[in-house]
């Protein structure tokens, strides 16, 4: 009982409203003054500074940098007219835009809530001019969202390959199929839905040829970024943290002198965002270590293993049970907490029953992007509720055929490894 008493101290301080930051550091600290008294405390402050001291985490403010760039570099309005120009004849055309931009800036942000914060105060009243209600395009937004950390280079991906121990790049590439895959499902949900209500398209008709090429030409700057980065760790050209860095000076030169829009004014605000963004990660991941670390010590990772391998030995049925409990788990925390705290404890469950850790990754972090569309701890959920002026209610209403959709990609994703793992199989 001693041993699992601090994961009830981390879950009592959540349901109390505490950071999840604190609450993983008062549950280890919790654990190391009461419990494990035999550890010096030196030993335990040094646990929180020596969990970051990673070469691959100085990828994580490279790219949270790349998403503040983006933000006032003129990228993210060259994506949405390419973006308009493809889908916005079809039926709901702006909420087919919605969910066509988060799949493009995924490949550039790789943020839910900074895509669900830019697209609830760029597109959403357009949206709404054009006759769709508040909590609609609120639902969509934020389901839209939870494609953007998918496609990489989400910082999630990143922090999985880390805690599993496979390659960033295997990672990056085996993510395109399911934000392929979730971003075909809205669109499919945003049609039918828009056939029902009678939702217009935001043009009057298809884009021809040359307008689709010169929105194409304009925003190819913006597109390179992904590509050149997945290309560039895949034939060894740099690291990961080497490709947030090369992104980064490529943005800040395509805002100054492609499209102009970045000015020097801009670049302190940038730094802030990047400060606020990489200090809210890495104390999550450093307190998030000293919590393994208790959780090392008691054996608590050996114990769901056998757990779960007693409950049963067939990966499908242990693929079940660990999807239900990340659903209900992401309805009150945060998707990025979840990963750094539950990857370590379910990764070698499903590597004893022969589970690809990069395919349970993807499993993992489509999960957990669902999570931000639920109640009541949504992070996609209350963002968007809070910039457009929706409640929650409302928006519960409108998002469910969303959760829907993406809840059929988790179980395609989930029950086949040969399409959840498409895109890197065709580069093995």
């Amino acid at each position: 009982m001693l041993a699992i008493l601090p994961v009830i101290v981390l879950f009592i301080l959540f349901f109390l409203n505490i950071p999840i930051a604190f609450s993983l550091m008062g549950a280890a600290l919790f654990y190391f003054v009461f419990i494990n008294t035999s550890m010096p405390m030196e030993m335990v402050v040094q646990q929180f500074v020596t969990s970051v001291e990673s070469f691959p985490y100085l990828a994580v403010p490279f790219f949270i940098m790349l998403g503040s760039v983006m933000n006032y570099s003129g990228i993210s309005e060259a994506l949405m007219n390419f973006a308009n120009t493809l889908v916005g004849h079809m039926r709901g055309g702006l909420a087919q835009v919605n969910v066509l931009l988060s799949a493009l800036m995924g490949g550039i942000s790789g943020s839910a809530n900074a895509d669900a914060a830019m697209q609830s105060k760029i597109l959403v009243p357009e949206m709404v001019k054009k006759g769709f209600s508040k909590p609609f395009s609120a639902a969509v937004t934020a389901a839209s969202s939870a494609v953007s950390p998918v496609i990489p280079p989400g910082t999630n991906l990143i922090l999985y390959a880390i805690i599993a121990g496979v390659t960033v790049g295997d990672m990056f590439l085996a993510a395109y199929t399911p934000g392929i895959l979730m971003t075909i499902s809205m669109a499919i949900t945003v049609a039918i839905i828009s056939r029902v209500r009678d939702y217009k398209p935001s043009r009057d008709k298809a884009a021809s040829f040359l307008e689709i090429l010169k929105e194409f030409i304009k925003s190819i700057w913006a597109l390179l970024i992904p590509f050149a980065i997945i290309l560039g760790m895949r034939f060894g050209v740099f690291t990961p943290t080497e490709a947030g860095g090369i992104a980064v000076l490529f943005s800040l030169i395509v805002g100054f002198f492609v499209y102009r829009k970045l000015e020097i004014k801009h670049l302190p605000i940038i730094l802030m965002d990047t400060v606020k963004g990489t200090g809210a990660v890495i104390i999550i991941i450093a307190s998030a270590k000293v919590f393994g670390y208790y959780l090392t010590l008691e054996r608590i990772p050996q114990m769901i293993t056998e757990a779960l391998m007693n409950m049963t030995t067939n990966p499908f049925v242990l693929l079940m049970v660990i999807n239900v409990m990340l659903l209900v788990i992401g309805m009150f925390i945060e998707g990025g907490a979840a990963l750094v705290i539950l990857a370590p404890l379910l990764v070698p469950a499903v590597k004893a029953l022969g589970v690809d850790p990069v395919h349970f990754g993807m499993i993992f972090i489509v999960n957990i992007m669902i999570g931000g569309l639920t109640p009541p701890f949504g992070s996609m959920m209350f963002t968007v509720c809070s910039i457009i002026g929706v409640t929650l209610e409302d928006f519960i209403k409108e998002v469910w055929p969303f959760i829907v959709a993406l809840l059929v990609v988790l179980l395609l994703v989930t029950y086949s490894e040969n399409v959840a793992l498409f895109t890197l199989n065709l580069f093995e």
